[in-house]
């Protein structure tokens, strides 16, 4: 089944409205240049209130991975989905980083690294097949909002998150022609630039309908 991550999320009302919708992940931004992004501590409030059962993701563009393993060593994130120009080499060195720093039974706590890429030729999805990431995302582009051509990855032989354009009118659809293993949402679930309850519920809804037809 198709899980959904909400990503974007900053307000202490966003929090209480995953909860009761009960996405599989959700995202906090760590990126200055966003507009939704937010400061550790901020994040960390977030976190507390967070329903402990829904996985949080951080995402970050070139940042250092001390940052990363410090939100991870605090409990803020499980998975860093990395959104920048992150080689092979970062991701094996954060990777043993994570296996270093929290490698101990008590501190098992299935730390992830996710890398997206943005999908505009097949030529683009050869990176993509060779990665060591945990997790694979595809997007048009930082947040834009914006669709691409889904038939580049329809035979695509990994599991991976799918963004970029998603509403709930169109997420059955994109279900239905690829099965990806998630659903990653942000600027298609806000009003005026916040989230929004009902816009969320609704593609929660649309996913989930879909994936019990």
């Amino acid at each position: 089944m198709t899980k959904v991550k909400i990503c974007g999320l900053r307000r202490q009302e966003d929090i209480e409205a995953v909860n009761r919708l009960r996405p599989e992940y959700i995202g906090f931004v760590f990126y200055e240049k966003s507009r939704r992004n937010v400061t550790e501590e901020e994040a960390m409030a977030l976190r507390e209130a967070l329903d402990p059962d829904i996985i949080s993701v951080g995402v970050f563009v070139d940042a250092e991975p001390e940052l990363i393993l410090r939100l991870m060593r605090k409990g803020i994130i499980s998975i860093a989905q990395l959104h920048g120009h992150e080689t092979e080499e970062y991701i094996e060195k954060l990777k043993k980083e994570m296996e270093i720093g929290f490698g101990e039974p008590e501190h098992e706590r299935g730390f992830k690294v996710m890398k997206a890429f943005l999908v505009k030729t097949e030529e683009d999805l050869a990176a993509a097949r060779e990665t060591d990431a945990d997790y694979i995302l595809f997007d048009n582009g930082l947040g834009s909002g914006e669709s691409f051509d889904w038939e580049i990855l329809r035979d695509f032989p990994k599991p991976y998150f799918l963004a970029g354009g998603l509403t709930d009118a169109n997420v059955s659809d994109a279900i239905q022609r690829l099965s990806p293993y998630a659903v990653d949402i942000s600027s298609g679930v806000e009003t005026d630039g916040f989230k929004d309850p009902e816009k969320m519920r609704s593609f929660i809804d649309a996913v989930r309908r879909k994936n019990y037809v």
